[in-house]
């Protein structure tokens, strides 16, 4: 007689091999990843930021210039942060995806164990 629950119990944990990542694929996750990252980083970098310009302002004279060129600059890294992050996430994605696929023709994939 066949015992299913043996066999459910042998099926539960499986070691499967990975293989090949589609480095297109990879690319578009990471540079949502890098972006989503980028947008997180924001606030901490524009803080630290500020802090600077406040010090450097303190201790020199720079008067409305040095302001309208700190809000300029926070602007342009509040819009390029994130847009920047997520070119090079895409990018150094799918080139891990690309390098990752030879490596493991070579030496063989990653294992991993499914349940």
């Amino acid at each position: 007689m066949l015992d299913l629950r043996r066999s459910c119990e042998q099926n539960e944990r499986m070691t499967r091999t990975l293989k090949r990542i589609a480095p297109l694929q990879f690319g578009k996750i990471m540079g949502v990843l890098y972006g989503l990252m980028g947008l997180i980083f924001l606030p901490f970098f524009a803080i630290f930021a500020l802090i600077g310009v406040f010090a450097q302002s303190a201790s020199e004279d720079a008067g409305a210039a040095g302001a309208v060129a700190m809000g300029g600059g926070m602007l342009l890294m509040a819009v390029l942060m994130p847009v920047m992050y997520g070119v090079f996430g895409f990018i150094f994605g799918a080139l891990s995806a690309a390098l990752y696929n030879v490596i493991a023709r070579w030496i063989g994939g990653i294992e991993v164990e499914v349940e």
